[in-house]
């Protein structure tokens, strides 16, 4: 799979609907938005999107947009995916278990695979998997199944910054633990989304 900007059709509008009530909704248009972003003392994305929220009630949507439009860091953003898709997974075991899992994906019939800058997503509808990857050159996968579908999988206990419908996670430490078990365990997600 190659990374894109490829959102589902329900993911594209409803990227849509945020932008095309932006400033109805936030109260000021992204210009004034952006100069109000040049007094915020964070720098780190979430630190900003809670200086939003606290400071002017803005919610994680419409924050994110703000933060996208106006990026003071300079990292690729939304319209980048291949630089996205480099920067986060460095480590060539991590990178190495997602090449793995989009294996996988790929005979999955109608998975559209996204970039974002923490994660990548996998979705039909909606998202229905996604991987992060961790120290060491491991990767932790999300699926939107129940942990008891497998004993490989774990209740997800933290929160990602990925769909919250993703219940179960499994920690993969290498291409190899991408088996027969996990394919399974990614199209019975993928049925689900």
């Amino acid at each position: 799979m190659k990374p894109g900007p490829r959102l589902t059709e329900r993911q594209q509008k409803w990227f849509a609907t945020v932008k095309a009530n932006f400033e109805t909704r936030s109260g000021r248009t992204l210009e004034s938005w952006a100069e109000i972003m040049k007094a915020c003392p964070e720098t780190a994305p979430k630190a900003r999107q809670a200086w939003l929220k606290a400071q002017y009630g803005v919610g994680q949507n419409h924050a994110s947009h703000i933060l996208d439009a106006f990026n003071p860091g300079g990292g690729p953003g939304w319209d980048a995916p291949a630089e996205l898709r480099a920067a986060l997974w460095k480590d060539a075991g991590s990178l190495a278990i997602l090449e793995a899992v989009e294996a996988v994906a790929s005979g999955v019939e109608g998975v559209i695979s996204g970039q974002r800058k923490g994660y990548t997503a996998f979705s039909r509808k909606v998202q229905f998997a996604a991987m992060r990857p961790l120290k060491g050159g491991r990767a932790l996968l999300g699926l939107k199944l129940e942990p008891e579908a497998s004993a490989r999988l774990s209740a997800a206990v933290k929160k990602e910054s990925w769909s919250e419908r993703l219940r179960a996670v499994v920690e993969l430490d290498g291409a190899v633990s991408v088996d027969g078990e996990i394919a399974r365990l990614f199209a019975a997600a993928a049925e689900r989304g």
